[in-house]
């Protein structure tokens, strides 16, 4: 029996879940997503090239470098065969992205999610790291509804 006529609700925990695998896309799910976050990203990445004249990108076949002193080389590139994007960073290292798709488990609507690159050893979001870094800011959320999972369902 409750102590009280009006228990509250226990707290409920926190869904602090670290992300351990990527979310399952098939090659040309991959290829939609990467190819969009590549394109968004040079798009600001130029942007920042033509308002930092020590600032210099390249963007050729799914590679892109972009030199942003002082800091030095970043890399950024489509690897199809792991479903990866790779990251190489003068500060951070190497990191490996796989796509996530966030907000669809078990107990959450299913195509509510919005996705992003992660990186699974640690959990870092390749849009975070970009803007701590190279001071990229894609609006990953504002763009929700074109970088969600692709849908199966025809009817959708």
């Amino acid at each position: 029996m409750p102590d009280t006529a009006e228990p509250q609700p226990p707290a409920s925990e926190p869904h602090d879940h670290k992300i351990t695998s990527p979310t399952e896309v098939n090659d040309e799910e991959y290829h939609e997503h990467a190819d969009r976050y590549m394109e968004r990203l040079n798009e600001k990445a130029e942007a920042l090239q033509e308002s930092r004249a020590d600032v210099e990108v390249e963007y050729s076949a799914g590679v892109m470098s972009i030199t942003l002193p002082p800091n030095g080389v970043y890399i950024i590139n489509k690897q199809p065969p792991n479903k990866q994007i790779w990251f190489a960073s003068p500060l951070s290292g190497p990191k490996r992205f796989d796509w996530v798709v966030a907000g669809e488990s078990m107990h959450q609507k299913q195509g509510g999610g919005a996705g992003d690159w992660i990186y699974l050893r640690d959990g870092t979001s390749m849009t975070d790291l970009l803007r701590r870094e190279v001071g990229i800011s894609l609006d990953i959320d504002g763009e929700a509804e074109a970088i969600k999972k692709i849908s199966l369902d025809p009817s959708e």
